[in-house]
């Protein structure tokens, strides 16, 4: 018997190293399946950017036919686009007993909770705004003005982080990789799991 997948969300501010420690975390993984989703989107792939691997890139109409049905856990337009991750591609992996991670905002999980109340939320939050702040600069990318945009969207963030089952903070990087470990195994160690995985040996045990 194939035992249950477990559905994480991870959320964080933008600089905060949530998608480093996600792929640090899949690196280091060796005794169970994890898979990032893979969300729908309408906009245009990037170059490099392959259907079904980056995103399941659509048409703006199948994406809104979509909606309509309620195919989706969590949508969201930004910037002109539409985001979202599958209800049924989700189910899907998790039936083969794989363990999916959603990157995805605290909006998203929201949406996801409601439709799926036994999800683990994770949320990852920085060690401080000026090492935020740090991080942001050190990417040499944006100007003052988007960095101090990224700053306030951070502090909107981090304002829901009590809607969280877990906070790791991202300090000492391989620490937080450590807690996100933690935080699976307990998971995986629930009653729920364990009786899924181990019914032959409580049949066992408990028979006459």
């Amino acid at each position: 018997m194939t035992v249950s997948g477990n559905l994480f969300i991870l959320s964080a501010p933008s600089g905060a190293g949530k998608s480093s420690l996600i792929k640090a975390l899949l690196q280091q993984s060796n005794d169970r399946k994890m898979q990032v989703s893979v969300s729908h989107t309408t906009r245009d792939p990037r170059p490099g950017e392959e259907n079904g691997v980056h995103y399941h890139f659509v048409s703006k109409a199948e994406f809104e036919q979509k909606i309509a049905a309620g195919e989706f856990y969590e949508w969201a337009e930004v910037f002109g686009n539409y985001y979202g991750t599958s209800e049924a591609a989700i189910d899907a992996q998790l039936a083969q007993g794989i363990d999916v991670f959603l990157d995805i905002d605290w909006q998203g999980a929201q949406q996801v909770r409601m439709k799926k109340p036994t999800v683990t939320t994770i949320f990852i939050c920085p060690p401080s705004r000026q090492e935020l702040e740090s991080r942001l600069r050190s990417r040499g990318q944006d100007s003052d003005e988007v960095i101090a945009d990224r700053m306030a969207q951070a502090q909107s963030e981090c304002s829901h982080y009590q809607e969280f089952d877990y906070i790791v903070v991202n300090d000492d990087f391989d620490q937080a990789v450590t807690d996100l470990q933690i935080v699976i195994s307990n998971q995986r160690l629930k009653r729920s799991q364990q009786s899924q995985k181990h019914a032959a040996l409580f049949d066992a045990l408990l028979a006459e």
